[in-house]
């Protein structure tokens, strides 16, 4: 993924470490994560309501998220126990910002919705790190592979057996393209 945009659409969890590609980060800037999060908007139910409000510890404490999910998963991909920090530090960053089923009434019955209660930043790092905690403890998390291009580090998890790279359309486009040169300089 040269081009530096964000990959998006793989597990949420992956989704987040793969906002650090071989082309730099993606996330320094409040407004790079305000922009990642607005791809992400659907699968962070709260997030669309608190991007004005993220201060700079807010990006820090999505960046450290980041390493923490990057750490455990490398680790479990391998098939080793991951790092006590990295758990902790996941198990935490979802404790600090509870989940809640708040009950409501809509004039003829009680509804529930699914919110995290707490500081803005606080509730967004809670979403990720619990997408981190539901990728790690998901049998799938031993399907997720990195990109077979040479110049590419992101993971996926592929739905069938035969995909090689985080896109067709990027990496998977890039690496025929030069297969075929390769063919036709050679001949």
């Amino acid at each position: 993924m040269s081009d530096g945009t964000p990959l998006v659409g793989e597990p949420l969890a992956l989704d987040l470490v793969n906002t650090r590609p071989v082309t730099g980060d993606l996330l320094t800037t409040l407004d790079e994560l305000r922009t990642w999060l607005r791809l992400q908007g659907d699968r962070l139910p709260e997030a669309c309501e608190v991007f004005a409000q993220l201060t700079e510890e807010d990006l820090a404490g999505v960046r450290a998220i980041r390493e923490h999910a990057a750490g455990a998963l490398a680790r479990v991909r391998r098939g080793e126990r991951p790092d006590e920090a990295d758990l902790e530090a996941l198990n935490r960053a979802q404790g600090a910002a509870p989940l809640i089923n708040e009950l409501s009434w809509n004039g003829s019955t009680t509804t529930g919705a699914r919110r995290r209660i707490g500081p803005p930043g606080t509730c967004v790092a809670g979403w990720l790190a619990e997408a981190a905690a539901d990728l790690l403890s998901d049998p799938a998390v031993a399907k997720v592979r990195e990109c077979a291009a040479d110049d590419c580090v992101l993971l996926f998890l592929p739905a069938h057996s035969r995909r090689r790279w985080c896109s067709a359309t990027r990496c998977g486009n890039r690496a025929r393209v030069a297969r075929h040169y390769q063919r036709h300089k050679a001949g």
